[in-house]
């Protein structure tokens, strides 16, 4: 056993300064080092599994005479013990690494999933959506919880104030967290069932979202009131309106219509050809334009790669066609809405078959048996098909006056 040196007070502590180990008693073996440069540390010299160690128990002043005192005794007690306090120390701080490189809150987890995600996704909208609802909902709640701690409880917490009164926005936000925390199990950071998922789970402690409200479609224009529109419409000044009119005659979604270039219009043979990537199945999409639409394009004059540039020469924003409709005082319709219009009048004015209307509107199509024997894309029926539809949206229907048989006799 260590002899005790003459326990020294704090203040004798504190004036030592000459390089070399000074013992200060109290405790069998702890004594002050004051390297060359005059930085003291604490030092507790023992026998260990019969062998001299030295175990650093801080700096000095960080760690005071008293502080000290007490380290180096429970370090003796564990020595009593049989246990290493050194390996024990190195096991822990260990651990505790390991522990903080497998732990990740929801907000990082997240930011994290989204990152990976948006690669996939194929409209910038998306990401901003995810991020927006998860910041205003989720975050406040369990942002800086770890994954590996949130249960249903949390999630609850998180859904319940608003599944009443944004029922869509709600069930959106749920899918998202059962997506993120799906994602961080598979990565390690949380074991066990998702707490966010629905079915056997969330559907026993909220209301089926379907009872509570009913969805609401994308507003539209009745079909016989397009002619009378697309007259206003070409009346409109701007690129957001030609982008809105090009949108309506190709049925196309606004994101395919607002990132369209030069590169993917063919004028001689008026095909349109949308890559993969900027489509919403991944998959490349071939639109037939009809005349109405190549007389737009070639009325065209600009020098950018995009179709419908911003005044930078660049892509359009998503709330550019939404401003138009607004200036025209329609805001109570949506640019998508023109695809239900679209859709309404191929099956209540035409003759085409339902799939011809359904790949002219790039749907996927949800039966696998029917995807599987559908090889083409039935541009020749869709050619045809936007070919009466361009000429439909330039006829204004006009309501024929009735005179009665009365009035009629009386005159």
């Amino acid at each position: 056993m260590a002899n005790k040196a003459k326990e020294l007070p704090a203040l004798s502590v504190s004036r030592l300064t000459k390089p070399g180990l000074h013992f200060v008693g109290g405790v069998a073996g702890l004594a002050l080092h004051v390297n060359q440069q005059g930085a003291r540390s604490w030092i507790l010299r023992a026998m260990i599994g019969g062998k001299r160690r030295e175990m650093g128990l801080g700096a000095f002043p960080d760690v005071t005479l008293a502080g000290a005192r007490e380290l180096a005794r429970i370090a003796r007690e564990k020595i009593k013990e049989g246990i290493d306090p050194i390996e024990d120390g190195k096991a822990k701080r260990s651990a505790l690494l390991a522990l903080r490189a497998s732990s990740m809150t929801f907000s990082e987890a997240a930011t994290a999933y989204i990152s990976v995600m948006e690669a996939e996704w194929t409209n910038d909208k998306h990401a901003k959506q995810w991020l927006s609802t998860l910041t205003a909902y989720a975050f406040p709640v369990i942002g800086n919880i770890y994954v590996r701690e949130i249960d249903h409880t949390h999630i609850v917490r998180v859904l319940e104030p608003i599944w009443l009164t944004k029922t869509e926005t709600a069930t959106r936000l749920r899918g998202r967290m059962e997506n993120i925390l799906d994602w961080t199990r598979v990565r390690g950071y949380r074991t066990g069932e998702n707490p966010a998922r629905w079915r056997g789970h969330l559907d026993m402690l909220l209301p089926t979202p379907g009872k509570v409200q009913k969805v609401e479609h994308h507003p539209a224009l009745p079909f016989d009131a397009l002619g009378e529109f697309m007259v206003l419409l070409r009346q409109q000044e701007g690129m957001g309106a030609r982008a809105l009119e090009f949108a309506i005659l190709t049925a196309a979604r606004s994101g395919e219509v607002r990132g369209a270039r030069w590169s993917e219009i063919d004028l001689d043979d008026a095909t349109w050809t949308i890559s993969a990537e900027r489509m919403k199945a991944r998959k490349e999409h071939r639109v037939a334009l009809n005349e109405e639409a190549v007389v737009l394009l070639k009325s065209m004059q600009h020098s950018s790669e995009f179709v419908f540039p911003n005044n930078k020469g660049t892509q359009l924003s998503d709330m550019t066609l939404t401003a138009v409709l607004r200036r025209m005082g329609r805001g109570n319709i949506t640019a998508h809405g023109f695809r239900s219009t679209f859709r309404d009048w191929c099956s209540e004015r035409t003759n085409y078959p339902r799939d011809v209307a359904e790949m002219a509107l790039a749907h996927t199509i949800s039966d696998k048996v029917e995807a599987a024997y559908r090889r083409g894309d039935l541009f020749e029926k869709r050619r045809r098909l936007m070919r009466d539809w361009g000429k439909f949206s330039s006829k204004v229907l006009t309501v024929a006056s009735v005179t009665s048989i009365t009035e009629k006799a009386a005159a």
